[in-house]
C-alpha cells in the first residue's frame, strides 16, 4: 500500500502514522528522516541537500525528489510506504507522480485527517511545560492536579512563546493555505479520503484501518 498523510499541526499525524506503520510493516518516510539518511550515507544527492541545507537555503525540487525516488527504490519499501511531510507543494505532487509511473507504482491513498481550526488551536495553546524538570502537561488532556504546578517536583508551569494563541494562529492560517492546492490536486485524481481526526484516537485509527483494509 502506497500512502500519503495529510494534516495539519495538532491533527494527531504522528500518532497515527505509527499506528499505521505498526500495523501494516510499511516504512513511515518523512522528508526530514531522508534527508538525514542521504547526508548520512554520503550519497550524491545527500550532499547536494546538505549543500544547501548549511547555507540555510531551502533545497530545491529537483534534489528533494531524487532523494525521495532513491528512497522508495529501496528495498523496504517494496511492499509500500507512508510518505508523511511530502510532497508539500503542487509542483512536488506532479513529480512524485511522474517519478512512481517511472517505477511502475501509484499512489493508493492520500490520507488526510480533518481537525477544526478551533479545536486545533485549544490542542496546540494547551501544552504547559515544567520550568524545572521539563514535564509536559495539557491543560485539557493532561492537566496538573494544582494549576500551574508540576506534579512531578513542584515547579512552576510554563506556556512557550511558540505555543501562544497568536503564534499557533498564524501557523495554522499559512499550513491551510499550503496543503488546499495540494488537496485539491489530490481530490481531483481521486486519492484523497478524509478521515475525522476529532474522535478519540483509536476511533481515528479504526476508521483508517477500515479504507485500508481493500488493499491488504
Amino acid at each position: 500500500m502506497n500512502l500519503v498523510l495529510m494534516g495539519l499541526p495538532g491533527a494527531g499525524k504522528g500518532t497515527q502514522a505509527e499506528k499505521i506503520v505498526d500495523k501494516y510493516g510499511i516504512p513511515h518516510i518523512s522528508t526530514g528522516d531522508m534527508f538525514r539518511a542521504a547526508i548520512k550515507e554520503g550519497t550524491p544527492l545527500g550532499l547536494q541537500a546538505k549543500a544547501y541545507i548549511d547555507r540555510g537555503d531551502l533545497v530545491p525540487d529537483e534534489v528533494t525528489i531524487g532523494i525521495v525516488r532513491e528512497r522508495l527504490s529501496k528495498d523496504d519499501c517494496q511492499k509500500g510506504f507512508l510518505l508523511d511531510g511530502f510532497p508539500r507543494t503542487v509542483a512536488q505532487a506532479e513529480a512524485l507522480e511522474n517519478m512512481l509511473a517511472e517505477l511502475g507504482r501509484s499512489i493508493d491513498y492520500v490520507i488526510n485527517i480533518q481537525v477544526d481550526k478551533e479545536i486545533l488551536m485549544e490542542r496546540l495553546t494547551g501544552r504547559r511545560i515544567c520550568k524545572d524538570c521539563g514535564a509536559t502537561y495539557h491543560l485539557v488532556f493532561n492537566p496538573p492536579a494544582r494549576p500551574g504546578v508540576c506534579d512531578k517536583c513542584g515547579g512552576e508551569l510554563y506556556q512557550r512563546a511558540d505555543d501562544n494563541e497568536e503564534t499557533v494562529g498564524n501557523r495554522l492560517e499559512v499550513n491551510m493555505k499550503q496543503t488546499q492546492p495540494l488537496l485539491d490536486f489530490y481530490s481531483a485524481k481521486g486519492y484523497l479520503r478524509n478521515v475525522d481526526g476529532q474522535q478519540p484516537i483509536e476511533v481515528v485509527f479504526a476508521d483508517i484501518c477500515e479504507l485500508l483494509g481493500g488493499l491488504q
